[in-house]
């Protein structure tokens, strides 16, 4: 039998390194007698109510919370919250490290962010992290990278998740009312232990040089949480770009979250924007199903270039990351209503995949190299995508402006192809016109790359219900009208933008009978073509 754990100590310890610090503990339990840890042994669990969790919705638990947490990672046991238990976490905490299966369950948590100030240290740290054992290291002897490269000249303990960066080349420079310098170049990317490269988290980009490069490797168990009703209190921040992050935040690979729910309550007149409730970081094979999640209220603020925008807010965020899932999950609020930002955001990731989703957005903006969205429904932030590789759109309803938008704050880039199949576009009402695929590049701005639209782009069995339109409707095109002022050949690109060389349609039809036109600007995209397969259009 171990020693009785001193967890005023572990509490002590939990605070001192997260530089807060508190001179009660409220009712965290300080010792345990040998029966009840005997009892922790043969359950192979323990509660926060073990550690002094009061459960009311009113005493600040995050403590007895971290405690609960930091024991069972210790040793090895599972995490249980008590079934109609409230846990209130106030202003001030610690974070609770996650290392072993949790069941939140049909427990009550209220995140409380109404007092926490923007100034405040607190409201950039997760409330969990679920971390992994595996400690992320340095590696050494790689000076450069070549995109689709096979393999690396290294050798590693296990299958790692590689991220590489190079901080005297930015890419992603920013176009529009939040224009910024952009971001250091930086892949993510699998390699086994014997440095052979993943071809389904393949390297994207080439490195002359790299200034940065380390391997976190893969848990290769499943590391499970499951249930509990999560509830914000809103901030009440200025509206500027202060994002909070109390957060479950996953930086561990192979994880699955199961049946967690996430409301939003008291949003007033003015707030700062939330980095997603649930966040994935620097890890890979991360599956979220059966959730409900919800759409943060929008708030506008003054950017970069000197006016007014509105500010990106949300409950599900993805940053440098691959094969992250997420299955049958919906949110509380309508999908269509505009007063609530889209749900979700990316940035650096691979193969991100919706299936059997409600959600109002998808949204990759700083790049994802391949992507799904099958047997589901897109709401009013539509389908955003910036990126490589193809991204799949099969059997779902999309309610937008447009099918499919690149970002044209980042140069409307994708080099691959698109494949739409056996879907409903469902424009939005009142429109004069629509197009599929929207975006616009002048050819002026460098953003760090080479821009392509999609090389192939396919139309499968695609209905359009355009029924509710005005009486000065002009019908769709396939293509916005990306740069207005390319007119002639007497207009010159200074950074090129690569046009698509082909468009397959077969069985697309419309609801008011009219016929798809190429683009309002014909002459930019006069050497597409147009190939009609057997099948009305």
């Amino acid at each position: 039998m171990k020693s009785k754990p001193n967890i005023k100590i572990i509490i002590l310890f939990l605070l001192l390194f997260s530089g807060v610090y508190s001179r009660s503990y409220g009712q965290t339990k300080s010792s345990f007698t040998q029966e009840e840890l005997l009892k922790f042994k043969t359950q192979g669990y323990v509660t926060y109510n073990d550690f002094g969790a009061i459960g009311d919705g009113k005493n600040n638990d995050i403590y007895a919370i971290a405690a609960t947490h930091l024991f069972a990672n210790q040793q090895k046991f599972k995490v249980k919250a008590v079934e109609g238990s409230t846990y209130y976490i106030g202003v001030e905490g610690p974070t609770a490290m996650i290392e072993t299966d949790t069941d939140f369950g049909k427990a009550n948590f209220i995140i409380d962010d109404s007092n926490v100030l923007a100034s405040s240290s607190q409201r950039q740290k997760p409330i969990f992290l679920v971390s992994s054992t595996k400690k992320p290291f340095k590696i050494k002897g790689v000076s450069s990278l070549k995109m689709y490269q096979d393999k690396i000249n290294i050798s590693l303990p296990e299958e790692c998740i590689i991220t590489a960066i190079n901080t005297n080349i930015n890419q992603y420079i920013r176009f529009g009312a939040n224009q910024n310098n952009g971001s250091p170049l930086t892949d993510i990317f699998i390699v086994d232990k014997s440095g052979n490269v993943n071809k389904k988290a393949p390297i994207i980009w080439d490195f002359d040089q790299i200034t940065d490069i380390s391997a976190q490797p893969i848990d290769q168990t499943i590391l499970t949480i499951t249930g509990g009703r999560f509830t914000t209190i809103a901030n009440k921040a200025e509206s500027k770009y202060d994002y909070y992050k109390r957060n479950i935040m996953i930086k561990r690979s192979n994880v699955l979250i199961d049946g967690l729910a996430h409301y939003i309550i008291k949003e007033g007149d003015n707030g700062a924007p939330y980095d997603g409730f649930i966040s994935i970081n620097d890890c890979a094979y991360v599956t979220v199903q059966n959730a409900i999640l919800t759409g943060h209220k929008t708030y506008k603020t003054i950017g970069s270039a000197g006016v007014e925008v509105s500010m990106g807010t949300y409950d599900i965020r993805l940053n440098r990351s691959t094969n992250a899932t997420f299955i049958n999950c919906t949110q509380t609020n309508d999908i269509k209503d505009r007063n609530y930002w889209g749900i979700m955001a990316s940035n650096f990731c691979k193969n991100i995949s919706y299936d059997s989703c409600t959600l109002s957005r998808f949204d990759a903006h700083q790049g994802v190299f391949n992507a799904s969205i099958r047997n589901s429904v897109i709401g009013h932030g539509g389908i955003n995508a910036i990126g490589f590789g193809k991204l799949t759109v099969d059997n779902t309803t999309i309610y937008s402006k447009y099918l499919i938008n690149l970002r044209n704050d980042y140069g409307s880039t994708w080099r691959g192809e698109f494949i739409v199949r056996n879907c409903n576009f469902v424009p939005s009402d009142n429109i004069k016109s629509f197009s599929l695929i929207n975006g616009s590049n002048s050819g002026q701005h460098d953003f760090g790359y080479n821009c392509y639209m999609p090389e192939q782009i396919t139309f499968e069995n695609l209905r359009i219900d355009d029924s509710n339109h005005p009486t000065n409707y002009q019908g769709g095109f396939i293509f916005e009208d990306f740069n207005s002022n390319m007119t002639n050949d007497s207009y010159v690109e200074k950074f090129p933008y690569v046009k698509t060389k082909e468009v397959i349609l077969k069985n697309v039809t419309s609801a008011s009978g009219k016929a798809l036109k190429i683009s309002d600007n014909s002459y930019m995209f006069k050497d597409v073509k147009m190939n009609y397969l057997s099948g009305k259009n």
